[in-house]
């Protein structure tokens, strides 16, 4: 078959910054089969629903070819009462079993739809915080909402209509077998064109779509962070540049699916080529055999019409197929998930006590590009460090191996003696938090968000955290206090008030160790000041790592860490740091004016 070569570009590898896995094959596979056997019940009834609409529907070309058959014979009593009354009867099972394969088919879809984003959200929650950090927005908003919109329909209708296809064209055929055993190898002279189409068809579909699916990511992905960066897009003069990027990746997008769309415009053709040539092999067969008096004329009509009734079963079966072929990529990128291994840790390591160690450390995002580099630092219990310089010089990646969200690529940070890149998460999350800038409120009520932290915290526990971090009065003002809605569709939080918020939760969960990355930024440095005097109270006694910009935190820290160009240059406290007249003095008098 002649047709277009599909587009040069390979949107799965250089232009997306996903860095999440697509589901092997196998992957697939297993988590289809898990889906049916979770609703095999389902699924078995509605086979034999389907079954008895489909017996039900083989009434009427059987009785339309007995009657055939006594005309042609010249009876004088064809029976008409008695083939109007049970092709009513067929009629009337038939319709009602219908209702109920496309009731039971829609249910068991939508149940199916329902496991699969459960599955996919808890297992994306499982994962390493590194990896969804390094996943980047576009990759996983394309998954969360463009893959999930297109299994719903497969989900809903494809899996359903496809049993239920298939089991329509086997007893379809069984009854051509049946009522016509000569016209039944018939059928399969069209075999032979329908699957050199298919197989032709199938062969480029996946791999399309894929790339189609892909592309779309890629034009996800750039679009988000377009926006996410907005001001420093503008600051930098970089309209134009994120601008073309975006068209190139549309560009490149939309070939796949008009690609994909050509792959369908050859294969229906050959679809419909197929419908006429069985029933013309029928026909034209079967007249012969009427004529040489091995079959009847009624044999010859059931036959012609179950074969018509072989249109509506294929032409489902290869429609379906073929939404199947753009739902599998997207499940195969939603189950990709299932691929990464979570990190199990040693369930045998624990910390004994809460001394943090940082020996000799190197890390780094990229192969070869180290962020930092030889980072050896001891924070004693109950001990407040302030780590300060320069943005971009490693703070905010030095504060997330502190709390356990990346390992090393060398050296050791270890909680107690226990190196924490060994331990389980949930175990780490125990014992170390981090808050950094970004907050995030969740759809539902006040007490739910905080309650996010400590699922048992009574109404009196959660009014006190508000208080320790300042937020009990507007709180108390609100109409339906902590059951407030919140969230979109809800009262909007000000920026300021889901800081604090996050902060709340903080001390709801109650960790002995914290890593405060900018966790009052979006507060005004009066407000900043009185919140963080506050918390102090709070955290007295704690071990904290607070990574900031404004001096004043470091003022008030035990210990303060200068970081430069992936380095700790300076440790003291802030009188000794000021007296050496090095680089942190330097930001201090410039802090100050």
């Amino acid at each position: 078959m002649i047709g277009v070569a599909p587009p040069s570009y390979d949107p799965a590898a250089p232009t997306t910054a996903s860095t999440l896995p697509v589901g092997a094959p196998a992957t697939v596979r297993a988590y289809a089969g898990e889906l049916v056997r979770r609703h095999r019940r389902a699924f078995t009834v509605l086979v034999v629903v389907n079954t008895i609409a489909v017996l039900a529907s083989m009434a009427g070309p059987y009785l339309l070819g007995g009657l055939v058959e006594r005309v042609s014979a010249g009876a004088s009593d064809l029976r008409l009462e008695v083939t109007v009354t049970l092709f009513v009867i067929a009629l009337l099972i038939q319709a009602a079993f219908n209702r109920e394969v496309r009731l039971r088919g829609a249910v068991l879809g939508e149940r199916m739809l329902a496991d699969l984003r459960e599955d996919f959200l808890v297992r994306s929650v499982g994962l390493p915080p590194g990896v969804l950090e390094r996943a980047g927005t576009g990759d996983l908003l394309s998954r969360i909402t463009t893959d999930v919109d297109r299994l719903a329909n497969a989900m809903r209708e494809a899996v359903p209509q496809l049993a239920i296809g298939a089991v329509w064209v086997v007893l379809l055929l069984g009854g051509l077998v049946v009522t016509t055993p000569p016209l039944a190898p018939a059928v399969l002279l069209a075999v032979p064109l329908l699957v050199i189409g298919c197989r032709w068809y199938f062969r480029r579909a996946p791999s399309a779509y894929r790339s189609e699916a892909a592309g779309y990511a890629a034009v996800a992905a750039a679009l988000a962070e377009t926006v996410d960066a907005g001001r420093t897009v503008e600051a930098h003069r970089l309209a134009g540049r994120r601008v073309a990027l975006s068209e190139q990746r549309i560009k490149e997008w939309t070939a796949w699916e008009r690609y994909t769309l050509w792959l369908r415009s050859v294969l229906f053709p050959v679809v419909n080529v197929t419908h006429v040539t069985v029933l013309a092999s029928v026909l034209l067969i079967g007249g012969v055999f009427v004529l040489q008096g091995w079959i009847g004329v009624g044999q010859l009509t059931t036959a012609a019409l179950i074969a018509q009734m072989l249109v509506d079963p294929v032409g489902i079966i290869l429609r379906w197929y073929d939404e199947l072929q753009v739902a599998q990529v997207s499940l195969a990128r939603l189950v990709g998930v299932r691929d990464i291994e979570p990190e199990a840790g040693d369930s045998a390591l624990k910390p004994d006590g809460r001394h943090v160690h940082a020996d000799r450390v190197h890390f780094g995002y990229l192969e070869g590009v180290d962020v930092l580099r030889k980072v050896s630092l001891e924070v004693a219990p109950g001990t407040r460090m302030a780590l300060v310089g320069p943005s971009g010089a490693g703070k905010s990646t030095l504060g997330r191996l502190l709390a356990g969200i990346y390992g090393p690529r060398a050296g050791h940070i270890t909680l107690g003696g226990a190196e924490l890149s060994r331990m389980p998460a949930e175990r780490v999350r125990s014992h170390v938090a981090l808050v950094n800038q970004e907050h995030h409120v969740f759809v539902g009520s006040l007490r739910d968000n905080l309650r996010l932290a400590r699922s048992d915290a009574a109404d009196t526990e959660l009014w006190a955290a508000l208080g320790a971090v300042d937020a009990d009065t507007w709180a108390r003002a609100l109409d339906d206090g902590l059951d407030t809605e919140v969230g979109s569709g809800g009262f909007a939080l000000t920026p300021a008030q889901a800081q604090q918020i996050a902060l709340a939760r903080l001390v709801l969960a109650d960790p002995h160790t914290l890593v405060l990355d900018e966790a009052t930024s979006l507060l005004d440095p009066r407000a900043a000041r009185h919140l963080e005097r506050s918390l102090a109270r709070v955290l007295d006694g704690r071990t904290v790592v607070a990574i900031a910009h404004r001096l004043h935190t470091a003022h008030d820290a035990d210990v303060i860490a200068v970081v430069e160009d992936g380095r700790i240059t300076e440790l003291g406290s802030h009188a000794d740091l000021v007296a050496a007249d090095g680089a942190y003095a330097a930001l201090w008098r410039s802090w100050h004016g």
